[in-house]
């Protein structure tokens, strides 16, 4: 049978509440496969496995159970590896790299922060920045609209324009956090986003990091600005025993 896997610790690491579950329905018992100083949280893995909300929330669940306890290196929903001798031949081969990630993980958490634009305040923000845009949207104005041309024109410097902020403050969102954090890993472009960050702190600079971000809000109005953790550093571990080299899952495979 398959094995779906959940994570990656250290082989001392305290054993997980007995008879915890992870997903499928029936849920699957999670247990417990070691290979040297390493070990391996998983479970017999469901035909058919989807990302409904259940499995999700079971996978999170086990990932915030091993947390608790100690460092864990956390792999994305929907590992699933050919059987549990793969599983242990892949801990043995990676052994190296494994174990410098549990020492270089170990008391710190990830923050995933994205933002956007709020329309009318960054078309508010680059008319009263870009006097090119007000003086067309003048003339335009007291031609009664403006011809076509004209009208298609602004349109693209207000595109043009709008788009430069969205660099411009995506720059400004990293430089205002990076100090606060131990990491940082920039996340796939996504439809909708100008940012997409993903930070590594320190437990005990969390509220640091935290203070930070409430800042860059507050100083910048016209962008919204959503910060989501404490994570498992999905982002700061490289694909695991039964994950795809181009797994992009990570923080947004959580559940709010």
């Amino acid at each position: 049978m398959s094995t779906y896997v959940y994570g990656i610790t250290a082989r001392s690491h305290p054993a997980l509440p007995e008879g915890m579950d992870g997903v499928g329905e029936p849920p699957r018992p999670v247990r417990v496969l070691t290979a040297g100083a390493l070990a391996a949280l998983v479970s017999d893995a469901p035909e058919d496995l989807r990302p409904k909300r259940r499995d999700l929330l079971a996978h999170q669940n086990v990932l915030a159970e091993a947390g608790a306890g100690g460092c864990v290196l956390p792999m994305r929903f929907g590992g699933v590896s050919p059987d549990d001798d793969t599983v242990t031949a892949v801990l043995t081969e990676r052994a190296d790299y494994y174990e410098e990630r549990l020492r270089e993980l170990d008391g710190k958490v990830e923050y995933n922060v994205k933002a956007t634009h709020v329309e009318d305040a960054v078309l508010h923000l680059v008319m009263a920045e870009n006097a090119d845009i007000r003086a067309l949207a003048e003339a335009n104005r007291q031609a009664g609209g403006g011809g076509y041309d004209d009208r298609i024109r602004l349109g693209e410097m207000v595109a043009a324009a709008v788009k430069a902020q969205e660099a411009e403050d995506a720059a400004e969102v990293q430089r205002l956090l990076q100090p606060a954090a131990a990491a940082v890993s920039v996340g796939p472009e996504s439809t909708g986003w100008l940012l997409n960050v993903s930070f590594l702190v320190a437990r005990e600079s969390a509220e640091d990091f935290l203070a930070a971000a409430e800042r860059a809000r507050a100083e910048h109005a016209h962008l919204d600005l959503r910060v989501n953790g404490p994570l498992p550093p999905y982002s700061f571990v490289e694909p695991g025993p039964a994950e795809p080299a181009g797994s992009t899952a990570g923080a947004d495979a959580g559940v709010p």
